[in-house]
């Protein structure tokens, strides 16, 4: 999408249609397609029963027969990023299906070939991130209903049943809650190029309102997300082949590279919504921290990670408030500082539950003499015990960039 060329009013610093940035829906990927032309019906007819295939042990025999298709039928952002979804279910799912011990080290041509030429196409890489297990992940039950969960469904799924369709649309609702936020920054950004305080004052409180949301809409996993569903059997399927040890030589595209490919897995941090308020909030963060953080941006749709790169090379807007001297502009930035802080310090209570908690079950469950294999079977994973399902040391990354965030606030 183009921004018009209305040239009746000057253009924001930053048009969120430019960036491919919904009004209404942020980030998310407004009214997601549910299904791709014809010519793709063996994908979506395999999408559409991966939960039963993968606990059958079936999912890798059915890939072996399927078609090798072209991807030259599809049209459009909305189709590529709907196969781009279904072919990411259905990698992970061959690539998981027998659990950590049971890995596969080639992707088969008839999948690895038309999918990488989709990730090609949007710019993104060939593994399941944020942008399809979220972004473009979800559809209204009742077309004119509200974006409620009790509205909202999944385009397509893996084995955790409600408790993964809890996940993803919670996920979702804390996406939606930044919108408000999202939009807080363009105007931010004008009124520090109009010095415009007033403005601006308005901008910081709407975006600390903002963050204040997407932390009640977090609140929310507790209520859908059973914890030991998430971790025995929901996780696997988000793990990437990137510092993970259950696949640490990564995986062959055959047909793409004859060499192994390594991608990180789905994480919160490849979400853009929190690089954004970083950046327009002047948060530094420690140097690993920092680096992990921007080989996420590689996993978000480009025109998103180009509007975070666009607010990072904006006039600095904490510079601005404490040259203004400006005590009620100063405290807007602290509530926004302070709201980013708290989100991430509940972040840490969730996965404290749904990981560390739930880790030290499994580890108990797994010393018993009838522990089974393969996620299917409900026997958890080890490999990622300390880590987020994008590789990082999840509690030393999770800690680090709340302290960072924190040490943003601007002194009286």
């Amino acid at each position: 999408m183009e921004a018009s060329d209305d040239t009746e009013e000057p253009p924001l610093p930053l048009a969120l249609t430019r960036f491919q940035i919904s009004e209404e829906f942020g980030f998310l990927l407004p009214d997601p397609l549910t299904e791709l032309p014809e010519p793709y019906g063996p994908w979506m007819d395999m999408a559409h029963e991966l939960p039963q295939l993968i606990t059958s042990h079936q999912l890798r025999s059915r890939v072996h027969q399927m078609p090798q298709l072209s991807t030259q039928h599809l049209r459009g952002r909305e189709e590529l990023h709907l196969a781009h979804l279904v072919l990411s279910f259905i990698t992970m799912g061959y690539v998981w299906q027998e659990g950590e011990e049971g890995t596969v080290q080639v992707l088969p041509r008839n999948l690895a070939v038309p999918y990488w030429e989709v990730s090609q196409a949007l710019g993104l890489p060939p593994i399941l991130s944020h942008a399809d297990f979220v972004l473009a992940n979800w559809r209204r039950k009742d077309p004119n209903g509200p974006l409620e969960i009790e509205n909202l469904d999944t385009i397509i799924t893996l084995p955790g049943g409600e408790s993964l369709r809890g996940f993803i649309l919670v996920t979702l609702l804390v996406e939606k809650a930044a919108v408000p936020g999202i939009k807080a920054i363009t105007r931010a950004l004008g009124a520090i190029l109009q010095c415009d305080e007033e403005t601006l004052h308005r901008a910081l409180e709407e975006l600390a309102g903002a963050i204040e949301a997407m932390s009640e809409a977090l609140r929310r996993m507790h209520d859908y997300v059973d914890p030991e569903v998430f971790y025995s059997v929901i996780r696997i399927f988000l793990s990437g082949w990137k510092d993970n040890p259950a696949m640490a030589h990564g995986l062959v595209y055959e047909g793409v590279s004859p060499e192994p490919l390594a991608f990180s897995g789905g994480s919160a941090a490849q979400s853009t919504v929190l690089h954004a308020f970083d950046e327009l909030l002047g948060i530094c963060h420690r140097q690993d921290s920092a680096a992990f953080l921007h080989r996420m941006r590689e996993y978000m749709p480009p025109p998103h990670r180009a509007f975070v790169e666009q607010i990072r090379g904006a006039v600095s807007l904490k510079q601005l408030v404490l040259s203004s001297g400006d005590a009620r502009l100063r405290a807007a930035f602290n509530r926004c500082v302070s709201a980013l802080a708290d989100f991430r310090s509940y972040h840490i209570t969730i996965v404290t539950k749904y990981i560390a908690t739930a880790a030290a079950k499994a580890r108990a469950r797994r010393a018993e003499p009838s522990a089974r294999a393969g996620p299917s079977a409900g026997k958890p994973p080890s490999a990622l015990e300390a880590k987020g399902t994008g590789g990082s040391h999840i509690f030393s990354f999770l800690k680090s960039i709340r302290d960072s965030t924190r040490e943003g606030m601007i002194s009286a």
